[in-house]
């Protein structure tokens, strides 16, 4: 797992804001032909194929939250700002939990940089955030970023970090799961993988969509990646990996689901089903929410089921922070649910 760590540790220095992820784009465009593997890169999607292409599909977003300068002095949650708020609905949890949690950014260290080419352009400090109700949009106070043009974006500075219990803590979301992606190539997997741009202004279903009717592609097969949030770290100390049975949008009706099951419980792997859960804690708190939004429920909605697939989910605590954090066994877990699941023998 070294070199998983290795990867994990290199994509986590790339900032790769909502909106302008074309650098981390391209460091994971040049990662993957270093391994042989064919890259395509299309509006909003990078499209990765092995061998294989037909033999898998894997989708993982690769954004990340974080700022957009919209005037002088005046920076803004990257998600959202207008333009990237057209699919932002509020009903997923992660609008929801965002907007309660505004102070948690200052002293936060951050980085700007050149949306096109990923040029370094200065650190600043988050000296001060307040919710605009006018705007619906949190606002942040920077330090040392007077110089900024209206269109920067603005990455939190992060790096990996790994305690003595085994918890692993960095922006991981969803980071980790472009990390595990890259891995699989290194250990064997010839299937097609895309990286999706804008998933947390809710956009990044219509760049995986487009590419599916581009080549007139359908499949029931697809798995999306990504992490899921817990409270506390109690929530997560024995369990695993997050599975589905549907989100907001949509029921996922296909075969991966229970075979990803199947090799949870043969090789002891804790799991539970995201959406029962919630249910659960509805029904003790009687009360009512949502049930969470996916790229895969608005892909499986969009197309009316003609597209479908599963999801497994890192379960996660510090939700879109820097400290976001999961166990070392949930990611042995889900790689080699990943490995059983493509027919890896080297796990």
């Amino acid at each position: 797992m070294e070199l998983f760590y290795d990867i994990l540790k290199q994509l986590i220095r790339i900032p790769s804001v909502v909106g302008a992820e074309h650098p981390f784009f391209m460091f994971v465009k040049r990662e993957l032909e270093e391994l042989g593997v064919d890259v395509e890169y299309y509006d909003g999607v990078l499209v990765a194929k092995g061998s294989a292409p037909t033999s898998g599909y894997i989708s993982a977003h690769a954004d990340r939250h974080g700022l957009i300068c919209t005037g002088h002095n005046e920076f803004q949650y990257a998600a959202f700002i207008a333009k990237n708020q057209a699919d932002l609905t509020g009903n997923s949890n992660s609008e929801q939990l965002l907007k309660n949690f505004t102070d948690r950014f200052v002293d936060q260290k951050v980085q700007a940089y050149e949306p096109w080419s990923g040029t370094y352009l200065g650190l600043g400090s988050i000296k001060e955030t307040f919710l605009c109700q006018r705007r619906n949009n949190i606002i942040f106070k920077v330090d040392g970023f007077d110089h900024l043009m209206p269109g920067t974006p603005i990455g939190f500075v992060d790096k990996l970090k790994i305690d003595e219990n085994d918890l692993v803590y960095a922006q991981l979301d969803n980071v980790i799961s472009v990390a595990i992606i890259i891995y699989m190539y290194t250990k064997g997997y010839k299937g097609t993988s895309f990286f999706t741009a804008s998933e947390e202004a809710g956009k990044s279903w219509r760049f995986l969509l487009e590419y599916f009717r581009r080549f007139d592609i359908d499949t029931k097969k697809l798995l999306v990646l990504d992490t899921s949030p817990y409270k506390n770290v109690e929530d997560i100390q024995h369990l695993d990996v997050v599975l589905r049975n549907r989100d907001e949008n949509g029921v996922f009706r296909s075969s991966l689901k229970n075979q990803i099951k199947n090799i949870c419980i043969e090789n002891n792997i804790n799991y539970h089903f995201k959406d029962a859960y919630l249910k659960n804690i509805m029904s003790q708190n009687d009360t009512k929410g949502s049930l969470g939004v996916t790229e895969l429920g608005r892909i499986i909605h969009a197309t009316k089921g003609a597209i479908q697939g599963t999801t497994l989910q890192l379960p996660t605590i510090g939700y879109h922070t820097v400290e976001e954090t999961t166990t070392k066994k949930s990611i042995d877990s889900m790689i080699l649910i990943l490995s059983k699941l493509y027919g890896i023998e080297d796990v």
